[in-house]
This record gives structure tokens, C-alpha cells and sequence, in this order.
């Protein structure tokens, strides 16, 4: 049973930062351990209080605000991430770039963007160890567990929403690298098989194409280098579901190498020989506008060791 503690009355004077943000979603973002439901029954009872006046959940916060949050139990937080842990430690080498505004990282294989199901920790909560006077820090995008490469953390909330809006309106350019089984067509330039996503009872989720119900999806490929093995191709993924870019090779009968999920086993043993035991789908490049400065930057995150390890052992075509 998870420890649980009741914190006392609140009184929170909102910064600029939070101007124009929904009442719920703040109290959601700032009540971590306490579950939505109870953040809106305390509305809905008129508990919660903006300048001592009851509010609906899409108030929007203003200049000035004073919000009084009732006494609420939340989960225990839970014990503090030790920067000295290795794997914490190491995030350092990983950042690509950061300023006042936001990092780039290039993520780490194996580890995931944030803790839960049965995580202490990932990425984002590494991160705020590293950096406790960055209060807002926030996942901007996600990436795979098993996924490497390059990604974004937010800040400050106006940073977020920027670079949000960046995502919907297709500014951000994220292009991954792929090793896939067999002979690429040369044909295949666009891929658009429609996703369903699917959550198993154990809480795992499967993606399938799914002509009836799935969402338009598309992904746009091209071949980088041609090997007797596979070949290693550039994925553009133009929509942002759920393993799309995994699911959009496997149903072209190309599988990313030890994609334990949608792979191959024969290919993944042959790649296991070379010393490949993760996904080979690295995020190579990021870019997008600044959110300061509006000016265009662009990231490359190198290749870890047993990526390129894995690549300088197969033949060229």
C-alpha cells in the first residue's frame, strides 16, 4: 500500500510563467501523486479558490492570482533520485545544449522519459535531480524506452506551449535512423498504413495497421547506405504515433533489428552475433525555431558504441 501524506492548506500567487494556463491543469501538474479525480471534485465542490471566488475547472489563470488549494492527501513522494547514481550521473555527457530556455538530450538506450510501471525514475526525473533551481522542467516529445537519440525538455511553461505548437503546425523536423532486414525498395519513399494502438491487460502496448479504425499515419524513408545484411535507412516521421516508425517498416516486411516487439528473430539473432542487443532506431536530428530567439537550430546526436560498432561490422553493397 503506498504511503500517503495530507498537506495543509495552500495559498500559491501565480507567476508570469503561468498566465493563461486552466486552473485544472495546473493543479494537475503541480498536485503530482494526487489523481485527477480528486483535483476535480475539490473544484467542483468550490473548495479550490482564486481571490477567495470559487472557479470552474477552464478558469484561466491571470496576473496576480492568489489560488488557495484545500488540505488534500497525495501518494508519498517518493525517495529522492541520487545525483550521484551513475546512470543520473551520466545524463550530463548526454546533453547536446541548454540555455535558460530548454536541454536537448541525446537519450540513452534502455532508458525511459519517465519513471512509472514499476520505473523509480527515468528521464525527466534524472533531470530535475540534476537541475533542482529548474523548477518547470517538462518532456516537450517522447522517445521509446529502447529508442536513442535526440529530445527535448522544456523549461519554462511559455517555452513548452511554443514548442508544442511547433509539433502541431509540423515546424519541428525529427528524422531517425534506421537499420532495417533486407532490401530496401526503392519504390517505398512514403509509407501511410493507418495505426491502431491497443493496450494489453498487462499494460503493454502493441500497435497494429488497421485500415477501419487506425489514424492516418505517415512516415516518409529514404536508404542512407545499402548493406549485404540490411539496410540502414533516414525515417521522416511526418504524423507522431505511437511506435510508428517501427510498425511502418515491420508492415513493408523490413523490421528494425532486435525490435523485440514487431521484429524479426532470424535477423535479430544474426544482428545479436555483430553485438547488437538494443533497437537500432536512433532520432539522428532535431530541428526547430528557438522559442527566445526565433532563430532555426538544428541537432545531430552522435551514435552510441554499439550502434556504430554493430554498423562498422557489416558489408556494403
Amino acid at each position: 500500500m503506498t504511503d500517503e501524506i495530507k498537506l495543509p492548506i495552500q495559498m500559491i500567487e501565480i507567476e508570469s510563467d503561468f498566465i493563461g494556463q486552466r486552473i485544472d491543469n495546473f493543479l494537475i501538474a503541480r498536485l503530482r501523486g494526487v489523481p485527477k479525480s480528486v483535483i476535480y471534485r475539490v473544484l467542483r465542490k468550490g473548495e479550490v479558490r482564486v481571490n477567495k471566488k470559487r472557479i470552474k475547472p477552464e478558469y484561466k489563470l491571470q496576473a496576480d492570482d492568489v489560488v488557495r488549494v484545500p488540505p488534500i492527501t497525495v501518494s508519498a513522494a517518493p525517495e529522492a533520485i541520487s545525483v550521484k547514481l551513475s546512470l543520473v550521473k551520466d545524463l550530463e555527457q548526454h546533453i547536446l545544449f541548454e540555455d535558460n530556455d530548454l536541454i536537448v538530450l541525446n537519450k540513452p538506450s534502455g532508458m525511459a522519459v519517465h519513471g512509472g510501471s514499476g520505473l523509480q525514475f527515468g528521464v525527466i526525473e534524472a533531470l530535475r535531480a540534476l537541475r533542482p533551481q529548474a523548477k518547470h522542467l517538462e518532456l516537450v516529445h517522447r522517445l521509446d524506452r529502447d529508442t536513442s537519440g535526440c529530445l527535448m525538455i522544456a523549461k519554462k511553461r511559455s517555452v513548452l506551449t511554443h514548442l508544442h505548437a511547433q509539433l502541431r503546425d509540423k515546424v519541428v523536423e525529427k528524422k531517425y535512423w534506421a537499420l532495417v532486414a533486407g532490401d530496401w525498395d526503392n519504390k517505398i519513399r512514403k509509407v501511410t498504413e493507418p495505426l491502431k494502438k491497443n493496450t494489453l491487460q498487462s499494460g503493454e502496448r502493441v500497435v497494429k495497421v488497421d485500415a477501419t479504425e487506425g489514424k492516418p499515419s505517415e512516415t516518409r524513408f529514404r536508404i542512407l547506405q545499402r548493406y549485404q545484411e540490411g539496410t540502414l535507412v533516414e525515417a521522416f516521421p511526418v504524423t507522431g504515433r505511437t511506435h510508428q516508425i517501427r510498425v511502418h517498416t515491420a508492415c513493408k516486411g523490413h523490421p528494425i533489428a532486435c525490435d523485440d516487439k514487431y521484429g524479426d528473430n532470424a535477423f535479430s539473432s544474426q544482428m545479436n552475433k555483430l553485438g547488437l542487443n538494443r533497437l537500432f532506431l536512433h532520432a539522428f536530428s532535431l530541428s526547430f525555431l528557438h522559442p527566445g530567439t526565433e532563430t532555426t537550430m538544428r541537432f545531430e546526436a552522435p551514435l552510441d558504441g554499439q550502434l556504430s560498432q554493430a554498423m562498422s561490422k557489416l558489408t556494403r553493397k
